[in-house]
């Protein structure tokens, strides 16, 4: 499961990090000292689970969750017992009291992993086989071959996703976030609500729209300033 940890305490976030090293399956993505930055991530990144405190500067770890896409499971780790029914609110995995000792962890990350196990079936039906550069998808009754260099972007249109080719579109019964999670981050961006585009197939783009070949899509206010920060932002550092 991939996984960041959201906390404006530097010993505790060292103190979950170590707990996360400790037990196989758990990979851990980032670190994020505020609510705000941690919500950027997430608009680029798919990220299974959070490690979240609650009394934090700005937006609470509370207002935080409640953003939090549908899938993204919550685990909360904060020294204040007090915010345990606000944490049912939101539906959070677990709720962790500071000190965390390892076995309350582990045995907060295994129920974790467990309804994680539960999401990826129900979302993952119609996905035969993922491999490291290609899936099969179902349409039409038979099962489609797709390879990721081959997709220029992909639509969400409610439980469906249309896959445009190179050369052919295909639609299967699934939605944006879950075939997002089976392709490679850094190629492929969220570049609004509804679409997913290669990042490998950009001619160019300009302050509200990306255009790949013919097609002309809308850079969404969510996904703006994750988008330029970057394909801009961090090339212009570089120099």
């Amino acid at each position: 499961m991939k996984c960041i940890i959201v906390d404006d305490e530097p010993i505790a976030r060292k103190g979950i990090r170590s707990l996360l090293s400790r037990i196989p399956g758990l990979e851990l993505l980032e670190m994020f000292n505020n609510a705000s930055a941690a919500a950027d991530y997430l608009m680029g990144n798919a990220v299974d689970l959070i490690f979240l405190d609650i009394q934090m500067p700005g937006v609470t770890g509370i207002e935080f969750a409640r953003n939090v896409p549908k899938n993204t499971l919550i685990i909360f780790t904060t020294a204040y017992t007090e915010y345990a029914l606000d944490s049912y609110e939101v539906d959070a995995v677990d709720y962790l009291v500071k000190p965390v000792e390892f076995e309350r962890f582990q045995k907060a990350v295994t129920k974790a992993m467990n309804y994680h196990t539960l999401l990826l079936n129900e979302e993952k039906e119609d996905i035969e086989q993922v491999d490291t550069d290609y899936l099969f998808v179902k349409s039409e009754r038979r099962f489609f071959k797709v390879n990721f260099e081959d997709i220029l972007f992909i639509e969400g249109l409610k439980d469906y996703v249309i896959l445009q080719l190179v050369d052919q579109r295909v639609i299967t019964k699934m939605t944006l976030k879950a075939i997002h999670e089976q392709l490679p981050q850094h190629v492929f961006f969220r570049i609004n609500k509804s679409y997913v585009i290669n990042t490998r197939y950009i001619n160019s783009f300009d302050n509200n729209d990306v255009f790949i070949r013919s097609h002309e899509i809308a850079i969404g206010n969510s996904y703006r300033e994750a988008f330029f920060e970057r394909f801009v932002t961090k090339r212009t550092n570089r120099k």
